[in-house]
């Protein structure tokens, strides 16, 4: 299993999280996903055949799209 936190900077309320919480939770291998507004942080937890790179591009689909690092 995997934790993964990802910076959102279009996060501006809980409604946008709620968003981002129902669309990740769709994705085959995504376990949980919570999220803070103040920090504009999603917490994902999820193994195969989930990854890192389908998380980013479903985020980015929904126009949510991860902070680069």
């Amino acid at each position: 299993m995997t934790n993964k936190s990802f910076e959102v900077p279009n996060i501006g309320c809980a409604g946008c999280v709620a968003a981002i919480k129902t669309e990740l939770e769709d994705l085959s291998g995504v376990q949980s996903v919570s999220g803070d507004v103040s920090s504009k942080t999603i917490q994902i937890e999820f193994e195969a055949p989930a990854t890192q790179d389908s998380i980013v591009v479903a985020l980015t689909a929904i126009d949510y799209p991860p902070a680069t690092t």
